[in-house]
């Protein structure tokens, strides 16, 4: 990468877009929401389970201007949501203070495991055992979304929910390739744990993006 690029990239001014799409929002609390996505390349948290592994090497990703990725955001959606990868990899700060300018909601979907930068209207909080999320995500979380993937997943989220604020709402979502066996445990584990909802990746029932 050109030292000029590297430098914008370096400060948010630039990001490695891997995608851009609008569709329904799927999964947490403003599931069925129409949103425009934008999708950031660069991530070394390395879910093995992660449905999107093509994001994890942002070199793959061309570095795309971030107000030319604005521009196109503020003409599909009022509610734009930042994902990845993982987009706190990078300095967030430019993208959302342009979509916040444009009077648009602006959310994320993160880890959490790097500094909290730009301006949230939602933080989806979506932790990894691999790298844990920083303090100031847990403090700033709306929801947190724990993926279940296995039974100590639910001692996972237990430990995840006592870190996070106290108007965090709480969603146990399954692993997509093990819902058949998950949503059974997770339906049982709600019902006698009712702080929790279930989370679904309704965008795949309904066989959009």
């Amino acid at each position: 990468m050109k030292e000029e690029i590297k430098s914008q990239v370096d400060k948010g001014e630039m990001l490695p877009l891997m995608e851009e799409f609008y569709t329904i929002q799927g999964e947490g609390f403003h599931k069925g929401t129409a949103a425009y996505f934008i999708r950031v390349g660069g991530c070394d948290v390395g879910c093995h389970w992660c449905d999107v592994k093509e994001s994890w090497n942002a070199d793959l990703h061309p570095p795309t201007e971030t107000a030319k990725i604005v521009e196109n955001a503020a003409k599909y959606s009022d509610t734009i949501v930042v994902t990845g990868g993982e987009p706190l990899t990078w300095d967030m700060t430019p993208l959302t203070t342009q979509l916040k300018a444009k009077g648009l909601q602006v959310h994320i979907e993160t880890s959490g495991a790097y500094k909290l930068t730009g301006v949230w209207d939602w933080i989806c909080l979506s932790p990894k055992k691999m790298k844990l999320p920083t303090q100031e995500v847990y403090d700033n979380a709306n929801e947190l979304k724990v993926i279940v993937y296995n039974k100590d997943d639910f001692r996972f989220a237990e430990e995840q929910a006592a870190k996070v604020n106290k108007n965090c709402i709480l969603y146990l979502q399954p692993e997509w390739s093990k819902r058949d066996k998950v949503v059974p445990e997770i339906v049982d584990y709600v019902m006698a744990n009712p702080k929790w909802k279930v989370s679904l990746q309704t965008h795949k029932y309904l066989n959009i993006p």
